[in-house]
């Protein structure tokens, strides 16, 4: 028998009102619009897109920062859509979330100390302050960061530095599933792989799964075992990140795949960069067809009337007409 998700969403629609004023046109954001994945038990699922595609509300409303409007997300088999009290609680426990701005996610006037110890106080880990000070003391050694950082500020650390003090707040509760929304993007090259390889090895020590969010296609395929592709709010390819990553089959995921640089000179010149014409269509009013079919070097006159749905190809779901038979 095959492993359950510990994670399913599906069908999902998180969408915002942002009109103005009484008077004026109701205009609504699709900022998530229909999408469905699996993430497998002490797995890394993938999230890729352009700024703006709607990675980072589905990685806030799987932790029910955001509500949907439409879809459910099950966690171990349970929907959370109808969780309440004690149940919440102790889902907000099972899944936390490392923020991409790793200045403005910690509380400037606490000490890191306190900052690692509040989860614990809220869910009622330890019994007493010095048990949560010695867990604190051992994050922080886990991390990568020395005991004496506990009495300092996030002001006296660097990104890096603060980045991790983000993720032993997360693993301060001891939870199983890990919303990762850009760890990295904010920090310099030289830190970024640092900060991967940390993720990595937590998730081997702990057995965690995760959902990582990035921008950077072969970062993600470096940690993820499996890839999700999003354009403006829907997934328009999943699947191994290998197979995504080695042979992509919709014309976005080509795209984004060329624009990864590459140190040889003479390899990318004959490797060959797609250049995407045109601009990304507004989330508030998409294109009729597929959402990729204002700027799809291989659209027909069908994707710009017709939406297609996620089909079957080989390992991969890829929502293209050019795959229906």
């Amino acid at each position: 028998m095959s492993e359950k998700p510990i994670l399913s969403v599906r069908n999902l629609k998180t969408y915002f009102d942002v009109t103005k004023g009484i008077f004026t046109k109701k205009q609504i954001v699709k900022a998530v619009d229909d999408v469905s994945f699996d993430v497998m038990p002490h797995t890394t699922f993938g999230l890729v897109g352009e700024s703006g595609c709607g990675k980072t509300t589905l990685g806030r409303t799987i932790v029910k920062i955001y509500d949907p409007v439409e879809g459910s997300i099950t966690f171990e088999g349970t929907d959370i859509a109808q969780l309440k009290g004690k149940e919440l609680k102790q889902y907000r426990k099972d899944v936390q979330m490392i923020f991409q701005d790793p200045y403005a996610s910690l509380n400037p006037r606490m000490t890191v100390g306190e900052i690692i110890k509040e989860p614990m106080i809220i869910h009622g880990i330890y019994n007493t302050d010095q048990e949560r000070e010695d867990r604190v003391v051992e994050l922080l050694k886990t991390v990568g960061l020395k005991p004496d950082h506990i009495r300092r500020y996030p002001a006296e650390f660097s990104g890096g530095q603060r980045q991790r003090i983000g993720i032993a707040r997360a693993l301060a509760v001891d939870p199983k599933f890990i919303v990762c929304d850009e760890p990295i993007s904010a920090l310099d090259v030289s830190i970024q792989a640092q900060v991967v390889n940390l993720l990595e090895q937590i998730q081997h020590d702990l057995g965690l799964s995760y959902l990582f969010i990035a921008h950077d296609l072969s970062m993600v395929k470096h940690i993820s075992d499996t890839i999700g592709v999003m354009y403006l709010g829907h997934m328009v390819e999943s699947g191994p990140a290998n197979d995504i990553y080695h042979r992509p089959l919709h014309p976005y995921t080509a795209a984004l795949l060329s624009a990864i640089p590459i140190p040889d000179p003479n390899v990318a010149k004959a490797k060959g960069r797609i250049v995407l014409e045109g601009e990304i269509p507004s989330p508030i009013n998409p294109p009729a067809g597929c959402p990729f079919s204002t700027r799809c070097p291989k659209a027909t006159e069908r994707c710009k009337s017709e939406r297609p749905q996620p089909i079957q190809v080989g390992t991969r779901l890829v929502a293209c007409h050019l795959y229906e038979k």
